[in-house]
C-alpha cells in the first residue's frame, strides 16, 4: 500500500498482485476473471490492481510472449495486400521472374454475425525472426528495384494464430459501489477533435476512454465530428446511422442499443420536412442542424435561417457564418433551400422536432439533461453470446475484421456494471493487439453479457486522473472526435 500526493489533496492508491484478491471481493458485483487469459494458448496472464475511487478498479493486463517474425508481402495491381487465387498466382509469377522464391498464402477471414466468411489470397516472400527486421527490409528493397509494389509486415498483425503477447488496460466499475454518473464530451466544439486527456481535465473525471468514430473523410477542420450518434446533456449533436451500435448513458447506467434518429422542422404555416443531418457538412439538396457546439462556419453556397431558442427565425442570411450562442441554423443548398424561402420566414417560429429512437424497444429516449450517447464501432457481445455485426456497423473488410489493432472496448455486466479496457496493439515484440472476434473473447471473459467495439487504432486511449495508462499506437495521445468520461458525481 502507498500514499502519494496529487492535485487537490492526498489520494490512496493501493496497488496489489490479484493472487491475493482485496479483503472486499465477496461484496463486489463485478470481479476480474480468474481463469486463464482468453487468447492465443491460454496463458496465464499477469494482474495488477489499482483502487482509482470507491467502486472503481484499474487492472494493468499482460499476457503472452512474442515469437511472431517478419516477411515481405507482394502487393496486388489494386494496391491491396490481398486478393484473388488467380490474381496471387499472377503476381507469384513475377516474383519467381525477379529470382525470388514467393509463397501463396490462403487467408479466411472469419465470418460474423451478419457476413459470411470471405477467402482471400496473400503472396510473400521470405520469413525473419522479430531481432531481424533489417534483413526483411533488405530483401523488401530487392523486389522494390525489380518493379514489385512490398512492404514489410509483422506476422503478428495478420489476425491468425499468435502467442501474442497483449499488454491491456481494464477499468470495472461496480453498479453497487459507484456513487458517480457517466457522461460523453466532444470538447470545447463537435467541429474540432481533442484528446481524451483535455476532455477528463475539464470536466475533472476520474476516467476517461475515446470514444466512437469521427470522420475522417471531411474538411481537415471539422473531423471531430461524430460518424454515428451524439447525445450530450440530453442534446442531438451528432445524428444516429441508423441501426449502428451505440452506447446509451444516463447517470450511472450504461446500455448497449441500436439507434434511429428523426429530426423533423416543423414551420408555423404547418409544413414539415427531413433535417438530413446535425453538426455536419452538407451534401447537395439537404437541410442541416447546426447548434452552438458545432463550432464552425455553416458552409458557404446556401441559404440560413437562424432561429434563436424558442425557433423564432431571427433572421434568414447568405451561409458561411458562425453559429452564435443561444442560437440554431438551419442550412439548406440546392433544392433544400426552397424550404427556408418559403416556410422560413423572418419572425416566423419553425420547431425542430427531435427523436431518439431504441431500436431494440422501438421506444424513444426521453432527452433529459443526464442522457448522453456515444456512437459505437462494432457490436461484439449480445446476452452473453459473441455477435459481432461488422457489416451493419460499416467494418465487414478483413482489415477490420480480422487483423489486430488497438482496440477500444466497453461492456456491461449481467448486474449493469460497466467496464471499460483498451488492447494496445502495433507495438512488434510487445503487444499485438487484437481482432474482432479477439476483442469479443477478451470482453466475454471479463464479465461482460453486452459488448461493443468503440474506435481503435491511434484513437486508443484510457486516462486515469491526469494520466494516459495505456501507450497510444501513434507514440502520443491522438486527438479524437468524443470520449466517454466517468464522473466523481
Amino acid at each position: 500500500m502507498s500514499r502519494r500526493t496529487i492535485a487537490g489533496g492526498l489520494a490512496l492508491v493501493v496497488a496489489i498482485t490479484l493472487t491475493a484478491l482485496p479483503a472486499n471481493a465477496e461484496q463486489r458485483t463485478v470481479r476480474f476473471p480468474s481463469s486463464k487469459f482468453p487468447l492465443g494458448a491460454r496463458p496465464v496472464p499477469t494482474k495488477t490492481m489499482t483502487a482509482v475511487a470507491k467502486g472503481i478498479d484499474l487492472y494493468d493486463v499482460q499476457a503472452g510472449k512474442a515469437t511472431d517474425g517478419y516477411t515481405v508481402t507482394v502487393l496486388m495491381p489494386s494496391g491491396r495486400d490481398y486478393g484473388m487465387q488467380h490474381t496471387a498466382e499472377a503476381v507469384a509469377a513475377e516474383v519467381e521472374a525477379a529470382g525470388e522464391t514467393p509463397s501463396v498464402q490462403k487467408v479466411v477471414r472469419p465470418s460474423v454475425a451478419d457476413a459470411p466468411a470471405q477467402t482471400v489470397y496473400m503472396v510473400r516472400v521470405g520469413m525473419w525472426p522479430l531481432k531481424d527486421k533489417k534483413k526483411a527490409e533488405k530483401a523488401a528493397k530487392k523486389l522494390k528495384e525489380a518493379g514489385l509494389k512490398v512492404k514489410v509486415d509483422y506476422l503478428g498483425d495478420d489476425g491468425l494464430q499468435t502467442t501474442g503477447p497483449w499488454s491491456a488496460k481494464v477499468v470495472m466499475v461496480d453498479s453497487r459501489v459507484f456513487r458517480g454518473s457517466y457522461a460523453a464530451s466532444l470538447g470545447k466544439s463537435v467541429a474540432k477533435r481533442e484528446t481524451v486527456s483535455s476532455m477528463v481535465k475539464a470536466s475533472k473525471a476520474l476516467v476517461g476512454i475515446n470514444g466512437g468514430f469521427f470522420n475522417i473523410h471531411t474538411a481537415k477542420a471539422l473531423r471531430g465530428e461524430p460518424v454515428g450518434a451524439s447525445v450530450v446533456g440530453g442534446k442531438l449533436l451528432s445524428e444516429a446511422v441508423p441501426g449502428r451500435s451505440a452506447v446509451v448513458l444516463k447517470g450511472r447506467t450504461a446500455k448497449i442499443t441500436e439507434l434511429r434518429t428523426d429530426v423533423t422542422a416543423i414551420s408555423q404555416d404547418g409544413s414539415k420536412v427531413k433535417v438530413n443531418g446535425v453538426n455536419r457538412a452538407a451534401d447537395t439538396d439537404e437541410l442541416i442542424l447546426y447548434t452552438e457546439e458545432w463550432g464552425a462556419k455553416t458552409p458557404a453556397g446556401g441559404t440560413d435561417a437562424v432561429l434563436d431558442a424558442n425557433g423564432k427565425v431571427i433572421r434568414l442570411r447568405a451561409s458561411g457564418a458562425a453559429v452564435a450562442a443561444g442560437t440554431r441554423v438551419l442550412h439548406a443548398n440546392g433544392l433544400a433551400a426552397d424550404w427556408i424561402n418559403e416556410h422560413a420566414w423572418e419572425n416566423w417560429t419553425v420547431k425542430i422536432s427531435t427523436v431518439v429512437v431504441d431500436l431494440r424497444t422501438r421506444r424513444p429516449l426521453t432527452l433529459t439533461p443526464d442522457l448522453h450517447v456515444i456512437a459505437g464501432g462494432v457490436g461484439l457481445v449480445r446476452n452473453g453470446k459473441v455477435k459481432i455485426t461488422a457489416k451493419r456497423d460499416g467494418h465487414d473488410s478483413v482489415n477490420m475484421i480480422l487483423r489486430r489493432h488497438p482496440r477500444t472496448l466497453l461492456g456491461t455486466t449481467r448486474n449493469g456494471s460497466l467496464i471499460l479496457a483498451t488492447i494496445d496493439g502495433r507495438r512488434p515484440g510487445e503487444t499485438v493487439g487484437a481482432n474482432f472476434h479477439e476483442a469479443a473473447q477478451f470482453m466475454r471473459w471479463l464479465g461482460a453479457t453486452q459488448a461493443i467495439n468503440l474506435d481503435g487504432g491511434g484513437s486508443t486511449a484510457m486516462v486515469v486522473g491526469s494520466k494516459v495508462v495505456n501507450r497510444p499506437s501513434d507514440g502520443r495521445e491522438r486527438p479524437v472526435g468524443d470520449a466517454l468520461l466517468v464522473l466523481p458525481r
